[in-house]
């Protein structure tokens, strides 16, 4: 351990500030050239002289701890980070966010200490980079029932199986290797482990079938991959209870970083937005002017005091070395309500931009592109609005409360937040209600969430005027979910459309 503590990098002692703005400079620098990576294959978008120059500042060690050579590890520099550089380039602020949360932290949790001392001087040293495989072909959101498999031959783990949409698929060096032990009938274990791939070694390198030509995202390659590995004993995770507890971990530790990546996506946003128009000229004033462009921006507005109130909420929990299984309330909620707002944030600027917007050249275009896969990928946003609801309507029949406000009035997460809707959350609940009205009901419970969340930022004193704003966008999205979850009936899909449905007969 010594000598890896006696090996600190320029990085590690470099002031943040600096080093956030040398990575920032170099992805400005190269983004000016849109056009003509748009057009590269899927195999060669992920720019080797951009990636070269970028880890040569060795922004990664923001998440190493100080006795492997690193920063420290801190929470508030990674999600600094991530701000930062999606500013610029939200691709790049993704692979980093891979990097740190869905490799390094589990790696720093989890791993043997001498597997995780090679790896973070392989990470400072050659640049090298760590990935997550978790989706299969056959099994996305249904992890519970992934097909990779492994064996114990005594000295080693052989794994076998395929994966796909890893992003940095063929880039990284490393990678967490999800599979479910097969007895030798051939039937695979419920839990699930997690095990270090090491590319270094020829036996544990991971073959590439092919890329996808993904629609966004375009410096992120992803693909489909062919695992048949080696691996040796101490590379496998250890944690204190099973797998899946570990597994939720992660994901809850990588959901809860995601306001990180949307806070400089968001600022960016923003700035193009009122640059736009305030220049754009329409009837002799400009478009900010105008009573609609307000209130578009404002929404804006409003998105980026949200996402900078659930960064600060990001940097009060101790997840780099607690268990953040348990928060799935949190996770779930910052990660779909901040994804959310993403994607209408970028609708609202290519609307705004017209015509101009609506090429790859222009950020608004690009925007609601790669803004898009944020609301899918670690979890559909309807998937996870599902699974809030059913967290609180779990609390509910516990404490046999039904009404929707005196519950979460009486939740010590919700007390502060609740009578900002107290008239709209009044609701008597239906415990058998259908998935499409729960669903609506999580996104209800996930922007009161948000609202704690805001209030909490009020209270450390950031600006009043924009709290007044993001409150104001929360009550109005509550209320109109409200209607929604109250009118909503039960249409079912006519599989049969087109008899009697062709318009041209009548």
């Amino acid at each position: 351990m010594a000598m890896y503590q006696n090996e600190m990098l320029t990085a590690s002692n470099t002031d943040l500030d600096t080093l956030l703005a040398d990575v920032t400079a170099t992805l400005r620098h190269w983004m000016n050239d849109q056009a003509a990576r748009t057009k590269t294959p899927a195999e060669q978008r992920m720019p080797a002289g951009l990636l070269d120059r970028i880890m040569k500042i060795q922004p990664l060690s923001v998440a190493i701890p100080e006795a492997y050579g690193g920063r420290g590890g801190l929470i508030k520099e990674s999600m600094r980070l991530l701000a930062a550089t999606s500013y610029e380039s939200l691709e790049m602020s993704m692979i980093f966010g891979i990097n740190m949360f869905l490799f390094m932290q589990p790696v720093v949790k989890y791993a043997d200490a001498t597997v995780k001392a090679d790896i973070f001087r392989h990470f400072l040293r050659r640049n090298q980079m760590g990935g997550f495989m978790l989706t299969e072909p056959d099994f996305g959101s249904d992890v519970l029932n992934l097909a990779t498999s492994y064996t114990d031959d005594g000295n080693r783990y052989r794994i076998s199986g395929r994966k796909h949409w890893q992003g940095l698929t063929g880039h990284a060096t490393y990678w967490l290797v999800a599979a479910r032990k097969k007895h030798a009938s051939g039937e695979l274990v419920r839990d699930i482990d997690f095990f270090i791939a090491d590319g270094n070694q020829k036996e544990q390198q991971i073959e590439v079938l092919k890329y996808y030509d993904s629609l966004g995202l375009y410096m992120l390659p992803y693909g489909l991959n062919k695992i048949e590995v080696s691996i040796p004993k101490e590379q496998k995770l250890r944690g204190t209870s099973t797998g899946i507890t570990m597994m939720l971990d992660i994901l809850h530790n990588s959901r809860l970083q995601f306001p990180g990546m949307a806070m400089g996506f968001i600022e960016r946003v923003l700035d193009e937005a009122i640059a736009y128009c305030s220049k754009r000229q329409m009837g002799g004033a400009s478009l900010l002017a105008y009573d609609q462009v307000q209130y578009q921006i404002s929404r804006i507005q409003a998105a980026y005091t949200i996402c900078a109130a659930m960064c600060a909420k990001t940097c009060t929990f101790d997840s780099a070395v607690g268990d953040a299984s348990g928060l799935g309330l949190d996770a779930n909620s910052m990660k779909t309500v901040v994804t959310d707002l993403m994607h209408e944030s970028a609708q609202t600027l290519l609307q705004l931009s017209g015509a101009k917007g609506y090429r790859l050249s222009e950020y608004a275009g690009r925007a609601v592109i790669d803004s898009r896969p944020f609301q899918i990928f670690e979890g559909p946003n309807d998937m996870l609005y599902n699974q809030i609801a059913e967290t609180v309507l779990r609390g509910m029949k516990i404490t046999r409360q039904n009404n929707l406000f005196n519950y979460l009035s009486q939740t010590l997460q919700f007390a502060e937040a609740v009578d900002l809707f107290r008239n709209e959350l009044n609701l008597t609940i239906d415990f058998t209600i259908a998935q499409r009205k729960k669903i609506t009901l999580g996104r209800i419970i996930a922007r009161v969430v948000t609202a704690v969340y805001v209030l909490e930022l009020m209270n450390k004193g950031y600006n009043r005027r924009l709290i007044d704003g993001a409150i104001a966008l929360l009550r109005q999205d509550v209320i109109q979910l409200l209607g929604s979850f109250q009118s909503m009936h039960q249409t079912k899909v006519v599989t049969e459309y087109r008899e009697q449905g062709s318009w041209f007969e009548f």
